[in-house]
Formats: C-alpha cells, structure tokens, sequence
C-alpha cells in the first residue's frame, strides 16, 4: 500500500514538474521583436554605457522638446496616441528605459531610477537637446521628479502622470496580480513560465474601461518583457529597494520646475492620494484629478489628457516669455 501510494505521489510530482517546464517561455529575439515592434520613427542610440535605446524623435526640430518616459513592463508605445497630437507643436522624444522595449541593456547595472536619470540626460545630449519639458508615467513618473532634482536647469517644466514615489499606507491594498509578482518567493518561480494571464490581469487592474485591454497590448507587453534579458530587469525593479526612489515632503520641496500632476481618482496602482501629495508639496504644482480614471490617462482619455499637457506648456512659456 505505501509502495502505490509512493508511486501516486511520484507520478503527480513528475507530472507538475512537467507541466512547469512546458509552460516555460524562452526568450525571443531582439532582431525578431524589432520586426514586431519597430516603426518607421524607430532610432537606435548606443551610449557610453553600450546600452543600445530605442527612441523616437518626432516632429519638429526647431519647436520646443518634450522627452516622454514610460511606466514599468511599458514601452514608448504607450504615448503614441499623444505623440500623434503633439508632432504638428513640438519635438517629441519617447524612448524605451533599459530592461524594457526595445532597448538593450549591457548589464542590470542600467536598471534602476538614477540610471535612468542619466540614461534621459545624454539622449538628450545627444541629440542637442539642451531643455526640454519632462513627462513621465507611474515608474517614469518617479524617474521624472528624480531627475528634476538634480537637472533643474534643464527642464522647462516636469508633468507627472499617475506617477509613483509615495509609499502605499497598505500594500495589501495593491492588485492581487502586483502583490503576486512582487513576492521574492513567487517571482522567481513564474519568471520564465508564460504569463500572459497575469499581463491581462495587471493590464486590466490599470485601467477602468477593460476594452482597452486587448489580445493585441497584452502580446506585446508580454512579448517585449521576454526580450533578453528583460525578464531580471523587470525582477530587480519589482524587489530591489536598494535604489528605489521613495517620496518625502521635504524632498518634494526641492522641485524648482513647473509642475503639473495627473492622476485617476480610480488608480488602483499609483493609489490618487499620491497625486495630492505631489501637488500639495511640490511649490508652483497643479494638479488634474480625473473621474472615472485609471492609472493611465494616455490611454484611457489621450484627448482630453494631451490637451491638458497642451494648455500646460502653453501658460509656462507664455509666462517664459513674459519674464524674459
């Protein structure tokens, strides 16, 4: 009896290891996925690092710059709706950060809030960009107000957008989905394993209207997270505190640049009192609380949100030109 019962317990094992190792995704190719997701307004920049940044450079040369950073597991995609609104206007530069899209880092050395502030810094040099405005989403957000900081001079003005810094009151608040991945136990078991539920399910936690969540966003988010090497990327940004960037009153009064917050009052990732926070510490903020909203407004509502950015950058430099 205990021999059969052994040889149950053995087969059910070998079988869920089995399932495990089949349910394994392998990473794709760069080469491949810039087939997929490349466009005609694709650059490839190589820095100092060897990082290889995928960025687009679009509209006018000769107008004033806005750089537009993505949120965590994003893409430059995520603004291509306001990046249609705004190239008649502006010179529109969105790139993808390391351990994401289309870039390709050389080491997780590149993956962390300061080394994005300096990956923003010399594509901007690089293309001789010398001010610019800053607009940053959730983890672009965080990076934004970081490198407002400590570049003050060379932002017109810093726009964040359901932007992240703010520790949360309670994380068992959060999305089941980011509670799950965030686990040191759990990630490391499911970094490799198909996830493409879990990417709708995270997807769908960041807006309100779920339609926008379609079979063809969650292949792609799902599908740039297997390039190389992005998979530790997205894991050390999930449980690596050691660099993460955290919110205070104080350091909040240090941002000497223009500022308008936007937020969802329905953000279930970036919960809306961060919004406030931002606006009631950071002198000269103001802030747009949209009903009915999530976590990304770029998506949710890019009319009315890209126009808000629009009035915004309008008011800062009439008021430039004013003082000049």
């Amino acid at each position: 009896m205990k021999f059969v019962r052994r040889l149950i317990l053995a087969t059910v094992l070998v079988s869920i290891v089995g399932l495990w190792f089949s349910a394994q995704k392998p990473d794709i190719p760069f080469e491949e996925l810039e087939k997929r997701y490349a466009s005609s307004a694709s650059q490839f920049m190589k820095l100092e690092s060897g990082d290889r940044i995928h960025f687009r450079d679009q509209g006018l040369k000769d107008k004033p710059a806005i750089i537009l950073v993505h949120g965590y597991s994003a893409s430059l995609h995520t603004w291509e709706e306001w990046v249609d609104s705004l190239k008649n206007d502006f010179r529109v530069v969105s790139l993808d950060l390391p351990g994401h899209g289309l870039t390709r880092e050389t080491s997780l050395d590149s993956v962390s809030i300061p080394s994005f502030v300096d990956v923003i810094i010399e594509v901007a040099n690089n293309l001789g960009i010398e001010t610019f405005s800053l607009v940053g989403s959730s983890m672009g957000g965080a990076t934004a107000w970081a490198l407002s900081l400590d570049h003050s001079e060379r932002l017109e003005s810093l726009v964040l957008v359901g932007a992240s810094g703010w520790p949360r009151e309670d994380e068992q608040d959060a999305p089941f989905v980011f509670r799950l991945i965030s686990s040191p136990f759990i990630q490391p078991l499911l970094i490799n394993m198909d996830l493409t539920s879990l990417f709708r399910s995270g997807l769908e936690a960041s807006v309100v209207d779920k339609k926008l969540i379609t079979d063809e966003l969650v292949n792609r988010y799902f599908s740039l997270s297997r390039a190389p090497g992005h998979r530790d990327a997205l894991y050390k940004l999930r449980t690596d505190e050691s660099e993460r960037m955290i919110a205070t009153p104080e350091l909040m009064s240090g941002i000497e640049v223009p500022t308008l917050v936007l937020h969802g009052d329905k953000d279930n990732l970036v919960p809306v009192v961060g919004g406030h926070n931002f606006v009631q510490y950071i002198p000269n903020a103001r802030g747009i609380i949209y009903e009915d909203i999530g976590h990304l407004p770029q998506r949710e509502i890019p009319e009315k949100s890209v126009q808000d950015l629009k009035n915004f950058i309008d008011d800062i430099r009439k008021t430039m030109i004013a003082d000049s």
